[in-house]
């Protein structure tokens, strides 16, 4: 019975991909290119309406009816909405954010996914329900934008949704959060059907209709399953995501200290910097292998609080030392590389004298 809360959703998205690219390229509804696009040729641009009745279908059959899920239902139904309408007409950046705040309120009022307590090592806990709904809708909109920030080439964003949702999926397994569970394969598996069509060459994109409805979800699912948790408020949901926040908080450093509009496109996003070197498929499946490497350092935090935060401080020391070597932020920014130089200069000349003495 499990495999079909994948399955059937699936099936469904892989089969209504096909009409649906028929539709977009009969109304004129494909990708446009721009600074920040790769692509060449008209390609539809709103997959994203099979993931999300596949996702739809799914939800109806196997998730339990609550308040919760209802409120799943509604928001994610107002977030798909304003992606299909920017996705046709190109609405105005805070004509998205007041749906994503519209959303974000049905989710946090009606469903009640809000963080109620923040956890911070040492036991310490702190009961925060305004503060908690505050960060909470910080947290939605904010990985609802950076997923669809991702979304940048072929087979990218769906794959790391994926990839995340299975995880969130066997965490929620460990924490018994069966609604969580099933939501989370359900969407994996009408994401997946996705992308049969859209990994390289991609003929169809998801759109803003799928990236964004596709963010949002994985925000609120995170929140839904790991509010109540014993560890670190929001820490495994940040481990999960680190990809897409690394990537945002980047473009927002990089285009602020250029004195760009922070929703400015550009092509020096991670995936962008990637391919550069490694081509679109290679870039597509390192960023695939980097978020399971994420997911694993998740589920060993789950188990072994101290290892699973050892191993996060490397891999985001490794990830500062990438964005300092190739300039994602700018050329001039190289803290740690700086120390490095240093280092090997000091132990260069030391060897150079001691060469030198022995002559």
């Amino acid at each position: 019975m499990r495999v079909l809360y994948f399955l059937i959703p699936l099936i469904i998205s892989l089969i209504l991909e096909f009409p649906v690219k028929r539709i977009a390229l009969k109304f004129g509804i494909y990708a446009k290119e721009n600074e920040r696009t790769i692509h060449h040729g008209k390609i539809p641009r709103i997959g994203g309406v099979a993931i999300f009745i596949a996702f739809m279908v799914g939800v109806l059959l196997f998730v339990e009816d609550n308040i919760t899920s209802r409120a799943v239902i509604i928001s994610g139904s107002i977030i798909f909405l304003e992606g299909l309408l920017d996705d046709i007409f190109d609405v105005p950046p805070i004509v998205k954010i007041i749906f994503q705040l519209a959303a974000a309120t049905v989710l946090v009022f009606m469903g009640n996914v809000y963080l109620k307590v923040i956890r911070l090592p040492f036991n310490i806990v702190f009961r925060v329900n305004i503060l908690g709904i505050i960060v909470t809708y910080f947290w939605i909109v904010g990985i609802t934008n950076a997923v669809n920030l991702l979304d940048g080439l072929d087979g990218l964003a769906g794959g790391f949704g994926v990839i995340v949702l299975m995880t969130i999926a066997i965490i929620s397994a460990i924490f018994h959060t069966r609604n969580v569970y099933v939501i989370s394969l359900v969407l994996a598996g009408a994401t997946m059907g996705f992308l049969y069509h859209n990994f390289h060459p991609a003929s169809i994109f998801m759109g803003d209709c799928g990236s964004q409805f596709l963010g949002f979800m994985i925000a609120g699912i995170s929140v839904y399953s790991f509010k109540s948790t014993t560890f670190i408020t929001l820490a495994i949901p940040i481990i999960l995501l680190f990809v897409p926040i690394f990537d945002t908080f980047s473009a927002i450093i990089r285009r602020t200290l250029k004195h760009q509009s922070i929703s400015a496109p550009d092509k020096r996003h991670f995936h962008h910097v990637l391919m550069n070197t490694l081509g679109q498929t290679g870039a597509t499946l390192t960023i695939y292998v980097i978020t399971a490497v994420f997911g694993f350092t998740a589920y060993i935090y789950i188990n072994d609080t101290a290892q699973g935060t050892l191993i996060l401080i490397l891999l985001v020391l490794i990830f500062e030392i990438f964005i300092e070597y190739t300039g994602m932020i700018s050329n001039s920014y190289r803290p740690i590389l700086n120390v490095l130089d240093k280092i090997a200069s000091k132990h260069y000349h030391k060897a150079e004298e001691e060469t030198k003495s022995d002559e």
